[in-house]
């Protein structure tokens, strides 16, 4: 049955279009218990000076609770500073984060202070910072436990006061486990760890969020009525699985209310690509999507290649799902794949030395 929207239904008024702006950029909204647990322990870590590691999937909305941390810290009138490790190449990172004499490298034209620099006073957030190179990893700790540092092409030490706050959604003791990160280091930033729910862990919030995004996009529209979802449109929200959990909530909910011709919202469109090419292909196109498609599908349902072969990527994707919905607790990841927690660990070190891991 579709709600059909009423004559008198609410309007965006100014004096409440303010009040969803001030909702917040912020979109950490929820109500589901664990992620209410989850802001419980941030708000409680906050208040104490040390660092910090934030665990979540892509989309989960981790740099979101890196800045509610440093602002419920007493660092709250100090900077908080990011850095994406990912974006950047190994050679690039140390400058980065430490700064530069003139002529230390090819292109250094002048003196450059780093990222710690910056955040002195304040939060140094180190986005995907399982990637940063071993040598740089060094350094860092050297910071962590004496608060000094020298820039590249200096040896001069430079005093900081800068708490790090970390975040990623890689299992760092693997990491550490397999020489890619140093362990010194991991136990010096793992005061707390703060896993960060996905959202098919708390599809209370799914509805919650989406009628936020809605409201936000009707907004930037510049339309009069609130938006409301059809039963079958809240229905396929809660149905599907978001595999992009919150970031992707937003860019479906928004996409369908732009598309939308009244306050009503009933068409949901997860795939955009899927969608707009199954009708718009040429005849001479279909063959090469119908392979895409099907490089997509879980290799159980591919005859395409080995039996070996076969069994042992899908080994590796139940292992990699179930530490996912274990958050990486493998006695917990174990449990969900009716394995004890022996032959879990032999799976696993069998293909992390495969490199199917890395």
């Amino acid at each position: 049955m579709k709600i059909s929207p009423k004559k008198n239904s609410p309007r965006l008024s100014a004096e409440n279009l303010g009040a969803v702006s001030q909702v917040g950029m912020t979109e950490a909204l929820g109500q589901a218990e664990i992620f209410l647990e989850f802001q419980e322990r941030l708000s409680r870590v906050a208040r104490v000076n040390r660092p910090v590691l934030v665990i979540g999937e892509r989309g989960t909305g981790k740099e979101l609770a890196v800045s509610r941390l440093h602002y419920l810290s007493p660092r709250w009138q100090g900077p908080l500073v990011a850095l994406n490790c990912a974006a950047l190449s190994a050679t690039l990172i140390e400058a980065e984060l430490f700064g530069h004499e003139e002529g230390a490298f090819t292109g250094a034209t002048r003196r450059r202070a780093g990222r710690f620099e910056a955040a002195h006073g304040g939060t140094l957030f180190l986005d995907e910072i399982g990637q940063i190179p071993l040598e740089v990893q060094e350094k860092i700790l050297r910071v962590v436990e004496y608060g000094t540092f020298e820039r590249v092409g200096s040896a001069q030490p430079i005093q900081v006061d800068v708490r790090i706050v970390g975040a990623t959604n890689a299992d760092l003791a693997v990491l550490a486990g397999a020489g890619r990160f140093k362990r010194d280091l991991l136990d010096r930033l793992s005061f707390e760890v703060l896993f960060l729910p996905p959202l098919r862990e708390r599809r209370e919030d799914i509805l919650l969020l989406a009628n936020h995004f809605a409201v936000r996009m009707a907004f930037e529209l510049g339309r009069s009525e609130v938006p409301s979802f059809s039963d079958e449109a809240i229905a396929a929200l809660e149905r599907y699985p978001w595999p992009g959990n919150v970031r992707e909530l937003k860019n479906v909910v928004e996409r369908a209310v732009y598309r939308a011709e009244s306050a009503l919202v009933s068409d949901i469109v997860f795939d955009p690509f899927r969608s707009a090419l199954a009708n718009d292909l040429p005849p001479a196109e279909q063959p090469r999507r119908a392979q895409m498609s099907a490089a997509e599908t879980p290799v159980a349902a591919r005859p395409d290649k080995p039996f070996t072969e076969a069994v042992q990527e899908l080994e590796v994707q139940l292992l990699r799902q179930a530490l996912q919905e274990a958050r990486y607790n493998q006695r917990k990841a174990a449990q969900l794949l009716g394995l004890t927690y022996h032959q879990f660990r032999a799976l696993y070190r069998k293909y992390l030395k495969a490199g199917d891991f890395m």
